[in-house]
């Protein structure tokens, strides 16, 4: 059994309620989400992949104590941004180690044992978060639909109509009033959301 169509709060009760199938739709949710985060600040496939698995498992750690169930997506991003910046960190202390002279005390210069403490920065959270809301919203519609507005806005080259009319098996000239029809329906599910 999935649970595609609960919401957020809904599905951390779930969850806590010990429903495997709960728990995968969760992780399916934000999986992208999460792996945005330390891919943007420039993280290699082995870091992304650990700051994933820190993230779900202190969220499997602290489900019954989350105080605002709703508000789970928020907390798995603050969870994912501050083990990206752990890992950042750990990183430019180890790359300054290896720069320093043979000899040189590792911290001679105090300033360099400071941890930059910069977040990532909000806008760009605010996008991660706003496309991981489009990303749902499209979970939620129409097979075909979805999958006509993937291969219109969601590829770095979109493919010609006469491809994706082949693709989705309909006429070439409908792709413009199913494309309306699609983005309505797109509109009328973030609405709801």
């Amino acid at each position: 059994m999935q649970y595609p169509e609960l919401s957020d709060a809904e599905l951390v009760a779930h969850c806590r309620a010990g429903r495997q199938a709960a728990w995968s739709t969760l992780v399916r949710r934000f999986q992208r989400l999460v792996y945005t985060v330390p891919r943007r600040a420039g993280l290699d496939d082995d870091a992304v992949a650990e700051v994933f698995q820190h993230a779900f498992s202190r969220l499997f750690e602290q489900l019954d104590r989350l105080d605002d169930p709703a508000r789970v997506r928020a907390w798995l991003v603050t969870t994912a941004r501050r083990e990206t910046l752990r890992l950042l960190d750990e990183r430019r202390t180890e790359q300054q180690r290896r720069a320093a002279p043979a000899g040189e005390e590792e911290h001679d210069d105090p300033l360099l044992a400071l941890p930059d403490p910069a977040p990532l920065p909000e806008a760009l959270l605010a996008a991660l978060q706003e496309q991981h809301r489009v990303r749902s919203a499209l979970e939620r519609l129409a097979p075909r639909h979805r999958q006509l507005l993937e291969l219109l806005f969601l590829q770095d080259e979109p493919p010609p109509y006469a491809e994706i009319a082949a693709r989705l098996g309909i006429p070439e000239g409908s792709i413009g009033p199913t494309r309306a029809r699609a983005l309505d329906q797109l509109r009328t599910v973030l609405r709801s959301m």
